[in-house]
């Protein structure tokens, strides 16, 4: 088992986790690995976002649209091939399975998680 690198309390809070509704999941062929392009609501103030996810091996994109999910919203823009990929979206990995994570209960987009 791999042990975690450390950091600091204050590294932890540079990143800017939010919740975000998911609005359009399509299928990414362009993708080397198998993906979804997805485009995700974070409210007025941060606005929408796209994300290149690679969730196909649990999710079905009619299952991904409407769910709301955790995501880093101040890393750097990554071109991914032809798509800008805007934000990174979270999940646990086990094996080719990527678990989002999400809310127990329905959330404000754009909140902050802490």
């Amino acid at each position: 088992m791999n042990k975690p690198s450390t950091c600091s309390f204050e590294d932890f809070e540079k990143a800017d986790i939010r919740i975000g509704t998911i609005r359009e999941a399509l299928p990414f062929p362009e993708a080397i690995k198998p993906a979804y392009k997805l485009v995700v609501d974070f409210d007025p103030a941060l606005g929408i976002r796209r994300s290149s996810a690679q969730l196909t091996a649990r999710y079905q994109p009619e299952d991904l649209v409407g769910r709301q999910v955790l995501a880093v919203v101040n890393f750097p823009a990554k071109q991914i091939g032809p798509f800008l990929s805007e934000c990174l979206v979270l999940g646990a990995v086990e094996g080719k399975n990527v678990y989002l994570l999400q809310p127990d209960s329905t959330v404000t987009n754009g909140s902050r998680i802490r």
